[in-house]
């Protein structure tokens, strides 16, 4: 198997920026609770919207390789100053707010909305062989869906969402994906090496989200890894992303 040269000199990015996160995250001081399970066919992901399963640019999980891997991070915040969908808001106006600028940085076209709407397009810049192209599939006041584009290292969704609890709120990342080709596979299933990057960035971005509302994390943060391989499972997942295209036929 050989990869594009692109993805090998992509690779060498790796050299400062992951390093970097990396070393934050392993010295990090806030308590993280992560657990991982074999997953079943209740890890679906939501339907896509039409107009994502119909643009060839989407990288729906069907075209991904491997098992699919359905993720949730998340963080519970005392003594902020803002709602969950003020929370929201401020993260759908600039992403970068969250984002560790080492491990990412978030490029928008300039003639796009201030606030995110379905079908704006982005791009996680990444120090990576891949960036990372990402379609909004989903708004409402408390969340965002994004749908990942052709060129991304992985290929699904990940939904950004925050709620009102009691005199706190808890915020989660919800990722559902597969990845993208045989070398993504290789770099994030046999030699851990996407997945843990993937892993350092959600984590600082929830402790980012925590910062942006002016309170403090609430016993660290939670990782909850669910791997959907068996096959039966596996189909009747990816069938779910398209199941509005199948509802319309």
């Amino acid at each position: 198997m050989h990869a594009p040269g692109h993805v090998w000199a992509g690779l060498a990015r790796y050299g400062v920026g992951v390093p970097l996160v990396s070393w934050r995250y392993a010295w990090s001081t806030v308590p993280l609770h992560r657990s991982t399970a074999p997953g079943d066919a209740g890890d679906a992901p939501p339907a896509a919207p039409r107009e994502h399963l119909a643009d060839p640019s989407s990288q729906l999980l069907a075209s991904g390789t491997g098992p699919l891997y359905h993720r949730v991070f998340g963080v519970d915040i005392d003594d902020g100053r803002l709602r969950a969908d003020q929370l929201v808001g401020v993260l759908g106006a600039d992403l970068n707010s969250a984002v560790p600028s080492e491990a990412a940085e978030v490029e928008l076209p300039a003639h796009q909305h201030r606030q995110l709407h379905p079908g704006d397009r982005m791009t996680f810049r990444i120090p990576g062989p891949w960036n990372g192209p990402v379609r909004v599939i989903h708004r409402d006041i408390n969340s965002f869906r994004l749908g990942t584009l052709a060129g991304h290292m992985e290929a699904g969704q990940i939904e950004f969402r925050a709620h009102d609890r009691n005199a706190g709120l808890r915020f989660e990342i919800e990722v559902w994906a597969r990845s993208a080709n045989r070398v993504v596979d290789l770099l994030y299933r046999h030699l851990w090496v996407g997945s843990e990057i993937q892993v350092n960035m959600w984590i600082r971005f929830c402790l980012s989200a925590a910062r942006l509302t002016g309170g403090k994390p609430r016993d660290g943060v939670t990782i909850t890894t669910r791997v959907v391989g068996e096959p039966r499972a596996l189909a009747s997942c990816l069938q779910a992303e398209r199941a509005v295209e199948r509802r319309h036929r």
